[in-house]
């Protein structure tokens, strides 16, 4: 964690004790410069503030843990399509290293937003008591108090998992495509889509119909020329609506290896929700596909 994530995290530690309503009304001021309604929220940002504070499914606490989802996928007859786990650990002292392949991926379960990873690529080269002193002070970091994300909550007793390496022989940057399903109570409505992460990252945007939505982006450059999707890409939205089933909103994140589909991980408030949208129009777009369930606050 870098010096501003450390001081972040301490001013927000400090002020755990102002109510999330505020908290948020806040952050989405100075993140967005907008007033946050959670009376009518329509924009999609505005939405992701309103799923924090008013509805809280325990489930959602396991499906954000990345050991714990694990059973959840399992539960859903989703389980073909884990990655190889190596080892899950209380603390980064227990990792055997000696039985691990040379190439793995080191993260605590309670890590998010792409924090908390460790990528070993040649296990030869890696400092071992550096990495454990590392994972080790990622752990317990409660990182739901910077921006009140409820389903983090969960994660309170925080593990280290190993995993295998997945690498795309076909990258040009080492990095692997990542595909995220937006779906509403278990219908896709919108996929976006990380390429070359690594050295020229772009995001680009599909509606349901596989339709590339030209000039749609958010935090980075779309794509020129949008690139083919996987032949089987109805194979991995039927796996995002099964997953995502029973929730108002859910991220699916997957991988597709040349044919090979590889779950990452679902995700409830992408972003935290603080997104600016080309066009602005968009956020309303996503937002109205969110069907608010019916409760009391």
């Amino acid at each position: 964690m870098n010096f501003t994530k450390r001081l972040k995290y301490f001013i927000f530690n400090v002020l755990s004790f102002v109510p999330d309503t505020l908290m948020l009304k806040f952050q989405y001021w100075v993140k967005l410069h907008r007033k946050l309604d959670f009376n009518n929220p329509k924009r999609f940002s505005e939405i992701m503030q309103w799923y924090k504070v008013y509805w809280h499914d325990p489930i959602m606490m396991q499906c954000t843990d990345k050991y714990r989802v694990r059973a959840f996928v399992k539960n859903r007859g989703c389980g073909n399509y884990l990655n190889t786990l190596y080892q899950v650990c209380d603390k980064a002292d227990d990792i055997d290293f000696n039985v691990l392949p040379n190439r793995f991926v080191i993260k605590t379960t309670d890590g998010g937003n792409g924090d908390n990873i460790i990528i070993c690529h040649d296990k030869s080269t890696l400092d071992i008591k550096k990495t454990i002193n590392l994972v080790n002070s990622w752990r317990h970091k409660h990182y739901e108090r910077l921006s009140r994300e409820w389903a983090y909550v969960g994660a309170k007793q925080a593990k280290v998992i190993i995993e295998e390496y997945i690498e795309d022989p076909t990258s040009n940057d080492g990095s692997i495509d990542d595909y995220k399903f937006l779906c509403y109570d278990g219908k896709f409505r919108y996929l976006w889509v990380d390429k070359d992460r690594f050295s020229n990252h772009r995001r680009g945007f599909w509606d349901e119909k596989l339709e590339f939505l030209t000039g749609v982006y958010s935090d980075h450059p779309t794509f020129k020329v949008p690139p083919a999707l996987p032949e089987n890409i109805h194979k991995m939205i039927e796996l995002a609506e099964k997953l995502s089933t029973g929730f108002p909103f859910a991220r699916v994140d997957l991988y597709n290896i040349q044919g090979e589909i590889i779950f990452g991980e679902i995700t409830f408030y992408p972003l935290s929700g603080y997104v600016r949208y080309t066009p602005d129009s968009f956020d309303y777009e996503l937002g109205k596909y969110f069907k608010f369930p019916n409760i009391k606050h």
